[in-house]
């Protein structure tokens, strides 16, 4: 008689070729997997990572992943405070660093703070917005000063952007030649007194190539 269990266990194992169980991004004690400026500006307090201060921001400030990704689903919480200047954070994802300034960094920018939460930001290489929510939503799903989950859905040409588990944003990259793959990032906004902190960062990775969604 033959096992039942060959079959679908082989049947498990292909709808799961090529896709990764969700790991978490941050141990709760130490900045281990990150770099960034982590002698001043980043630092872990009470099993949260923390950027910035309400002293002074003087400019744009990143703590980056080592590990590069393209297609993933990035889950994670979030809380700003600011009492002066351009009260900002974001989370980069298919980024990189860039040599001038060095302390910058370029590609796709879930936004965070100033009226941007929820919306879509090219940081440092086109410089514009490339999807905005209608202000109105984010007034009523947003908590101010208090944390927020924020979930980026980047699956090849596809960005989807959740806030409190409300889509905010689905986009569709039309242009050529933008990188698809590179590492992710926890922005302070510079020239503010702000202070922004993260945990639960989920992260699952998925296939390297999926077919475009047809919805």
């Amino acid at each position: 008689m033959k096992s039942i269990f060959t079959p679908l266990l082989l049947l498990l194992s292909l709808c799961c070729l090529g896709e990764a169980a969700p790991v978490s991004l941050f141990n709760g004690q130490s900045l281990e997997g990150w770099e960034g400026e982590t002698a001043s500006v980043w630092r872990v307090i009470d099993e949260v990572i923390v950027g910035g201060s309400l002293e002074g921001n003087p400019q744009n400030e990143f703590l980056a992943t080592k590990k590069k990704y393209r297609n993933f689903i990035l889950k994670l919480e979030y809380k700003l405070i600011g009492n002066e200047g351009f009260v900002n954070g974001g989370v980069q994802f298919r980024s990189k660093r860039i040599p001038n300034p060095p302390n910058e960094m370029s590609g796709y920018q879930a936004d965070i703070g100033a009226g941007y939460s929820g919306c879509l930001y090219d940081e440092s290489r086109r410089k514009t917005m490339l999807a905005k929510p209608e202000k109105e939503l984010v007034e009523a799903i947003e908590k101010p000063g208090e944390w927020n989950r924020y979930e980026i859905r980047a699956e090849e040409q596809r960005i989807q952007l959740f806030l409190n588990g409300t889509r905010t944003v689905d986009f569709t990259e039309r242009e050529a030649g933008m990188d698809m793959t590179g590492v992710i990032a926890l922005q302070i906004h510079g020239k503010c007194k702000a202070q922004v902190s993260f945990r639960n960062i989920v992260i699952e990775a998925l296939p390297d190539a999926l077919m475009p969604d047809a919805k």
